[in-house]
């Protein structure tokens, strides 16, 4: 028994080329749940680790780092967004058994992303210190982060690449190389954050991070440009396509406005606890949500699983198949997230402890991460069943569910909580698992509805 999985996570770990397509359901999700996992695991450690060292710098830095990352989810977001078609894409092409068809959708993605990156990184680089102005940041973290946040834009175009190129390893099945790539951005991340932030203060720590992030892009490109995986990138995939673009704008653009949505109304509450509580409550839940995230990320990658299977398996004319895929994944990824609501709830105050001492910004911290716990196995539902959706080419759907249960109901229900309730920071803690509760039932119900199966990619 125990040889039999040993066996099946080293197949994983090798990315030998597999056929998801075919075989045990539940093999096909543990091959490709476990580098996707182990490959957002190292992120979401460098996310800990990052604000751990920042935290010795002060309630300020903290809240720099805090403020300029939930607008650089913006960014996260048509990368995320792009990735999220280059998957769908790849993945049908390599169930229709038609790897150079993924290879040019792949490429096509990469030239959208640089005509989008170039025009991001600038107009972050030149108004930084608005961007931090505009989030609710004081005179003091604007005159002493605006550097961190112009280094953090004019690094866009990594953050950019890993996400998209992930997402094309992702929809080839070969999750592997998309895990080492990650490996290797946090894990030179993780070594330069602590030596750089001695040497430069706060901005080092962005230093380390474009380092790290662009070090990983390096090692994707040679995969793709001198690997022996199933996709093969060469000159004459980069040659204009306007159709396969279309196609991939057809299916990124609400994708990307999906995240955005998603991304905008995790910024609107990081300003209204910035405020609605000041400073310290600011720095409390920024810590909080890199706790959560710590979690999220992991469960966010057997999500991506789901997406992969679901797409190679209706390129393959799989329906049944691509469906019980998900509903697999679905039932791991809520059992996973259990646990962390357990930790969550129980171990809420010696987990903010460790970032930092000042005991203000640990209660606002603690009270927040034992609020955001209390929805976790619906966060677990919700991301497989709208990565399903999504895997399928149907990113439609969960971008009019995010509308509607992010903008509609938790921007105005926190707001009402935090002044109308006069319930402050506790009032946009509360508004989060509401909300993320409701997408998970929606998103199970469309998915189990069904259209997603007629989607033509």
């Amino acid at each position: 028994m125990f040889k039999k999985i040993f066996n099946i996570i080293k197949l994983s770990l090798n990315g030998v080329e597999q056929d998801y397509t075919a075989g045990s359901i539940r093999k096909a999700v543990i091959l490709l749940a476990i580098p996707m996992i182990l490959e957002l695991s190292l992120e979401s450690v460098f996310a800990l680790v990052d604000m751990f060292f920042v935290g010795k710098l002060g309630k300020n830095a903290i809240a720099t780092v805090g403020l300029t990352e939930s607008v650089i989810t913006l960014i996260y977001s048509i990368a995320i967004g792009l990735s999220t078609a280059a998957t769908a894409i790849v993945a049908r092409r390599i169930g229709e058994k038609n790897p150079e068809a993924g290879a040019v959708a792949g490429a096509q993605s990469l030239l959208i992303c640089f005509a989008i990156t170039i025009v991001i990184s600038t107009l972050g680089m030149v108004f930084a210190g608005n961007i931090l102005s505009l989030m609710g940041a004081n005179s003091t973290v604007v005159q002493d982060g605006a550097i961190f946040t112009r280094i953090m834009f004019g690094g866009s175009m990594a953050i950019m690449l890993l996400f998209l190129i992930n997402g094309i390893f992702r929809g080839a099945g070969d999750a592997a190389i998309a895990m080492k790539s990650l490996w290797i951005a946090s894990g030179i991340n993780i070594i330069l954050c602590p030596i750089f932030i001695y040497l430069f203060g706060l901005k080092g720590a962005a230093i380390a991070t474009v380092i790290g992030r662009s070090s990983g892009v390096l090692y994707q490109c040679y995969r793709l440009f001198n690997g022996k995986g199933i996709l093969k990138f060469k000159r004459h995939h980069f040659k204009f396509d306007m159709n396969i673009i279309k196609s991939v704008i057809k299916i990124a653009w609400p994708a990307t406005l999906q995240f955005i949505i998603a991304s905008g109304s995790w910024i609107a509450l990081a300003r209204l606890v910035a405020q609605t509580s000041g400073t310290a409550a600011s720095a409390g839940y920024q810590i909080a949500i890199r706790c959560v995230v710590f979690f999220i990320l992991p469960a966010w990658g057997l999500s991506n699983a789901a997406a992969t299977l679901v797409g190679q398996n209706l390129g393959a004319k799989q329906v049944q198949r691509a469906e019980e895929s998900a509903m697999l994944t679905a039932k791991y990824n809520a059992s996973f997230m259990a646990g962390v609501m357990i930790l969550f709830l129980f171990f809420a105050h010696p987990i903010v402890s460790f970032f930092t001492k000042d005991e203000a910004i640990i209660q606002y911290g603690a009270l927040s991460l034992q609020i955001f716990g209390a929805g976790y196995i619906f966060y677990g539902i919700g991301m497989v069943m709208t990565q399903a959706l999504n895997g399928a080419g149907d990113t439609r759907t969960p971008t009019i569910i995010n509308f509607v249960c992010f903008w509609v109901l938790q921007i105005p229900f926190a707001y009402f909580l935090a002044k109308g309730l006069d319930l402050k920071a506790t009032g946009a803690f509360l508004a989060t698992p509401i909300a993320e509760s409701i997408i998970a039932v929606v998103a199970f119900y469309y998915f189990k509805k069904g259209k997603w199966k007629e989607m033509k990619v």
